[in-house]
């Protein structure tokens, strides 16, 4: 583990293991060039993070590419969670563009540069796929915040990962018993990651529920700073607290209607008096 500017870098030991083995192979140069890619369009994203206000814990390199960890502390919204995620596939467009240009000069070996422009296309166009966790899949669940509750968007744009990723492995495993042993290895492997991922972190939505409940007072001071307008949820006095809070938008502020049957309004409460109440309820439970 080492620090660049103060945040961790990491590799997973499994990376480190494919990285000696393209040693005996003879394919390392070709690994740590992906390698340096791959870290590069990482330090987009952190490069993106830390100019919107987050901070960057970490970078890790896993076996099948890398992740910024980023701590937002509420700071990060649905349009600047897009800006990082595209800044990542921004860098591997100007590295294009960089060897494009040297190509043009006539500068460097032609196939190394050739291979470069293919990994860096490739990493991007890869990480742009609408699945999570990566870019393409970020950016739908964010675009998708902007109009369903935050709840609502985690639940199906996980779910609906999971699903693809299963597709992924099944397509996979049918190419392999049909006689394909090249390709499908890559397909797989890949598909068992990206499965392996989506499933780690549909277990951890309740927490992630729970981090956004909890920064909400960040979105109570945007929206009263700018004047706009309350987004109104209606309630009975029966309706369990965690039901209306799961109705919250990502982009929008809230207040609740406390109604009878007869349609009659009991109440008007701020989201933050049911927040409070939701998290008091809990510790009262345990």
């Amino acid at each position: 583990m080492i620090r660049l500017w103060g945040v961790r870098v990491s590799m997973h030991p499994f990376f480190v293991i494919i990285m000696l083995a393209s040693l005996v192979t003879g394919h390392f140069i070709e690994l740590i060039t992906l390698f340096a890619i791959v870290f590069i369009h990482e330090c987009g994203h952190a490069a993106a993070a830390a100019l919107l206000g987050c901070r960057v814990v970490s970078i890790q390199m896993l076996p099948f590419g890398g992740v910024a960890v980023i701590e937002d502390g509420g700071k990060l919204t649905a349009w600047r969670e897009i800006a990082i995620a595209l800044a990542g596939p921004l860098q591997n467009i100007v590295m294009v563009g960089v060897v494009l240009l040297l190509q043009y000069m006539q500068v460097g070996d032609p196939i190394f540069l050739s291979y470069i422009i293919q990994g860096n296309l490739l990493i991007a166009l890869f990480n742009l796929l609408p699945i999570l966790p990566l870019d393409g899949g970020k950016i739908v669940q964010a675009l998708v915040s902007l109009i369903a509750p935050y709840y609502t968007t985690l639940m199906w744009t996980y779910r609906i990962s999971i699903l693809v990723s299963t597709g992924v492995i099944v397509y996979a495993v049918v190419r392999w018993i049909a006689g394909d042993y090249g390709l499908p290895l890559n397909i797989l492997l890949v598909g068992l990651f990206l499965f392996y991922s989506n499933v780690t972190d549909y277990r951890n939505i309740p927490y992630r529920f729970i981090r956004f409940l909890m920064n909400r007072e960040g979105a109570f001071v945007h929206h009263a700073a700018i004047g706009s307008l309350a987004q109104p949820i209606i309630s009975f006095p029966a309706k369990p607290l965690d039901t209306i809070l799961r109705l919250l938008k990502r982009e929008r502020y809230h207040m609740v209607y406390v109604m009878n049957r007869q349609g009659r309004i009991l109440a008007v409460l701020p989201e933050q008096r049911i927040i409070s109440s939701y998290f008091k309820q809990n510790a009262d439970k345990s």
